[in-house]
């Protein structure tokens, strides 16, 4: 089993998909001429999807927290303090995790509050 693709639900699509473009270097991918125009489609890699959805009362559930909902994804090391930096750079908050672990991670919430984990894959191990 692999995951197709994971639905975040936004009051802005536009930016929300321009932020994880910017975050992550995930291209947009074309969506059928069905969908609608204010929904995004992103590849995040080996044909798996992310796909940004216009909802306009949507409300982030006050959950997303590393001991709550999350979004958690590996990336190699080197790629891993890419995407720090280019957080610090749109001044986005860099959490400390909580937990200890044998590996790096660490947290931020995107603009619209939701959380994502990223660890680091070359030194990620399975805890038991």
């Amino acid at each position: 089993m692999t995951l197709a693709h994971l639905t975040i639900a936004t009051r802005d699509s536009e930016t929300t998909s321009q932020f994880l473009q910017t975050v992550f270097e995930w291209p947009l991918v074309h969506r059928p001429a069905n969908v609608d125009p204010t929904t995004y489609w992103l590849d995040i890699g080996h044909g798996q999807q992310v796909h940004v959805l216009l909802v306009e009362d949507f409300e982030v559930s006050p959950f997303e927290k590393e001991f709550g909902r999350h979004f958690a994804f590996l990336f190699p090391a080197a790629k891993l303090n890419q995407i720090r930096q280019r957080l610090e750079e749109l001044g986005v908050e860099v959490i400390p995790p909580i937990r200890p672990t044998p590996f790096e991670r660490f947290f931020f919430q995107d603009p619209n509050g939701y959380m994502f984990e990223l660890i680091d894959q070359d030194k990620f191990v399975q805890e038991t």
